[in-house]
């Protein structure tokens, strides 16, 4: 990886390649290195612009104006490229169109439906940690608690049926994989694209859904003409494509974190109140969503220099939210702070719908663990799962001492 400026310019130049295995394993050194570049670095390898620092993500995810979603999220842009599937009514649309669908779903997954939630989910991570525990102190904490538990209430939340809920992670992987470069992690998803899209989409349908789920209330905003029945669909879609993996690797993070920060977990402990701060400190310490894209809808000048119109500018969320100019030891995982204003859900219009949803699902596992679980450490080596947008877990495994 080299920085360099630009010739007769002073915009840093780098030539690494953010979306290589590499980088996925570990992207700190990279985001350091663009960081400290400037505000804005040229990508030679995609010729795309990057914003590492916290100000300048966060300044552009809360300007649509000047950067569009509606150009798609991923490096493919839409201006001049048709996307794979119909494009996100939430991510990859921008107002007015986007404006009633995030209405109606911030409505369907607001206070009074996680008010109804809570109980269930409390005791739903009750049963499932005494199941984990029931069979044995060591067990792999992504596939038993990160995975299992968001495919086991959000799907009913949802109100789809049971039979080929195992889809939802494929498919959640590959969208994300798509999102990035054509590389070989998309090519390892291309087979069964058609097979998890047609089975993904037969779900939003009206008829499958169950009548009390948040589906069927997406359709009923369609009957009242919140949304057009066109729309339907495509609302209860983006449900069962942002809602699932990025859950999962948000607990998968905060279950590392704790793992290898036994005070923390001591602390946890102590205060169970902690529970939704440990999660959104483990969003912003490992930052599940690393990347996602703008595109400029004019030329930009940030600082001395200036994003020409039409161009893709990625937005290094993981970068800016380890950012020391935002963030006192960044690095370091740590309940006492307040780690509210990160961008691990991003910011301004188009900022994660489904969050508090997540915070839910974190706090009913974290708090039945709490319970149960005196200690817990790694036990053996962990393994990233490599993805083009997502900083994922495939193997965390661990051993616990109850009390």
């Amino acid at each position: 990886m080299t920085a360099t400026l630009a010739p007769g310019t002073t915009l840093p130049r780098n030539d690494a390649d953010p979306f290589s295995h590499e980088v996925l394993e570990d992207p700190l050194p990279l985001h350091a290195e663009l960081r400290e570049a400037g505000p804005v670095v040229y990508l030679t390898t995609y010729d795309v612009y990057a914003f590492a620092r916290y100000e300048q993500v966060h300044a552009a995810l809360v300007d649509w104006q000047g950067f569009q979603s509606a150009a798609g999220v991923g490096l493919s842009n839409f201006r001049n490229e048709k996307p794979w599937r119909p494009p996100s009514l939430l991510l990859e649309a921008d107002p007015p169109r986007h404006d009633a669908p995030r209405r109606v779903l911030k409505k369907v997954l607001g206070p009074r439906a996680l008010r109804r939630l809570r109980d269930a989910w409390l005791a739903d991570a009750e049963d499932l940690v005494d199941g984990v525990l029931a069979r044995g102190d060591r067990f792999d904490a992504v596939h038993s608690l990160a995975e299992a538990f968001p495919l086991r209430v959000f799907p009913d939340a949802v109100g789809i049926p049971r039979e080929g809920r195992e889809n939802l992670l494929p498919y959640g992987d590959h969208l994300f994989n798509a999102f990035g470069p054509g590389n070989d992690l998309v090519a390892k998803g291309a087979p069964r694209v058609a097979e998890l899209s047609g089975w993904v989409n037969a779900q939003c349908a009206r008829d499958v859904l169950t009548g009390n789920g948040f589906g069927a209330q997406i359709w009923a905003a369609s009957d009242r003409g919140d949304i057009t029945p066109e729309q339907a669909p495509l609302v209860v879609r983006s449900l069962l494509s942002a809602g699932v993996d990025t859950t999962v690797h948000g607990l998968s993070a905060v279950l590392y974190a704790v793992a290898t920060n036994p005070e923390q977990w001591r602390l946890l402990r102590e205060q169970p109140a902690l529970a939704r701060v440990a999660f959104d400190e483990a969003v912003r310490w490992e930052s599940p969503v690393q990347t996602f894209f703008r595109t400029a809808t004019t030329d930009v000048r940030i600082g001395e220099h200036v994003v020409p119109d039409g161009k893709k500018i990625l937005m290094f969320l993981g970068a800016a939210n380890r950012d020391p100019r935002r963030w006192a030891d960044p690095d370091s995982f740590d309940l006492s702070r307040d780690p509210s204003g990160h961008v691990g859900f991003g910011m301004g219009i188009h900022q994660c719908v489904g969050q508090h949803v997540a915070r839910l699902e974190a706090e009913a596992l974290l708090t039945a663990l709490a319970r149960r679980v005196r200690g817990l450490e790694l036990d053996g080596p962990t393994v990233r799962h490599h993805n083009n947008t997502l900083r994922a877990w495939e193997s965390i495994p661990v051993r616990v001492q109850r009390d």
